[in-house]
């Protein structure tokens, strides 16, 4: 049986997905921009960005029993290769204890300021 966790963001329900789903022992975060909590909006920094998405993305896991320290995947979407060299020292400060599989790609994001989209998968803690 799979769960479901929902934000409640406008987006879930227009474009039919949740933040996250958990199937068996894992679970699949999707793809978290990293907006300012408070502001709702994107800071122009790509580091502080990529922070804002992993905490994000830190609380979905946290919510279906798992974190970042669980995670076996990380997919990781940057706008340019300024913002790859700007994101890189952030996920080797998460990451660096737990090294998951990784994929880096320079690609469009379709939300207008936004500069890095992570995705996570991670095992579910026991």
């Amino acid at each position: 049986m799979k769960n479901r966790i929902f934000t409640g963001a406008p987006s879930e329900t227009s474009a039919g997905y949740a933040k996250a789903v958990i199937d068996g022992r894992t679970v699949h975060v999707s793809g978290t921009t990293g907006r300012d909590p408070v502001s709702n909006t994107f800071p122009e920094d790509a580091a502080e960005q990529a922070r804002n998405a992993l905490a994000s993305i830190d609380a979905a896991l946290r919510e279906a029993g798992s974190s970042l320290a669980d995670a076996v995947v990380s997919r990781v979407y940057v706008v340019d290769r300024e913002a790859a060299a700007a994101v890189t020292p952030v996920l080797g400060e998460v990451f660096a204890d737990i090294r998951p599989t990784s994929t880096f790609l320079i690609c469009q994001i379709p939300a207008p300021g936004a500069k890095v989209e992570i995705e996570i998968t991670a095992s579910k803690s026991a």
